[in-house]
Formats: C-alpha cells, sequence, structure tokens
C-alpha cells in the first residue's frame, strides 16, 4: 500500500486546515485509515482514526472536538479537517493504515503497518 499525504501548510491560531491521504495498492475499504503526528524530539503520537467503512471513529483527547476525520471510498482517500486550531497542533502530520481490527481504540504506532510521508503544519500565535 502506497500512502501520499498532502495539504499541510502554514496557518493562524483559531484557523482550519484540511489534510487529504491518497492510498493505492490494495482495495482502499479493506482498511482502516489513521492520523498521526510528531514533534522533533518527542515520541509519534495518534490524532485519529477511521474505521474501514466509515462506520466509527476514535480521537486523541487533545483533538476532539476539533479534529474530524472522513474518507471518500469513491477516491480511495482519507481526510482530516482540523479546526480550531492551536500552536501545540504544529507538527509533521503521517496518515497510517492498517488491516481493520475489532477496535480502533488501539492507538498504537505499532498497530499500524502502512506509512505516507508526512507533511507539515504551522499553526503561528
Amino acid at each position: 500500500v502506497q500512502l501520499q499525504a498532502s495539504g499541510g501548510g502554514l496557518v493562524q491560531a483559531g484557523g482550519s486546515l484540511r489534510l487529504s491521504c491518497a492510498a493505492s495498492g490494495r482495495t482502499f475499504t479493506s482498511l482502516d485509515m489513521a492520523w498521526f503526528r510528531q514533534v522533533p524530539g518527542k515520541e509519534r503520537e495518534f490524532v485519529g482514526v477511521i474505521a474501514w467503512n466509515g462506520g466509527s471513529t476514535y480521537y486523541a483527547e487533545s483533538v476532539k472536538g476539533r479534529f474530524t476525520t472522513t474518507r471518500d471510498n469513491a477516491k480511495n482517500t482519507s481526510y482530516l479537517e482540523m479546526k480550531s486550531l492551536k500552536p501545540e497542533d504544529t507538527a509533521v502530520y503521517y496518515c497510517a493504515a492498517r488491516v481493520p481490527k475489532p477496535t480502533l481504540r488501539n492507538p498504537s504506532v505499532n498497530e499500524y503497518t502502512y506509512w505516507g510521508q508526512g507533511t507539515l503544519v504551522t499553526v503561528s500565535s
């Protein structure tokens, strides 16, 4: 599976941004799609995930209510809509995919097999 993340950029605090993750190489509907982020010197942290069929989502507490992940299975693409952005949201954002699990509530990096290259989001104060 190849994943291509895009949509990062510079935005002011309080602004919005939408990231995209285009997938190829495997049936998109057979994959849970997630987003992680990483700041230099820190571990990669979970942001949100959407189930293979779009039927459920799960988010980190730090972004709940501000970020929404969706997917368009016809376009083999998942999205991360980010609103009310804060300077602490500044990071490289990665999309990731895995074969579906019984629960979305195991957001470990090690649970995900496929990774995109990352896209930088910078939120200025």
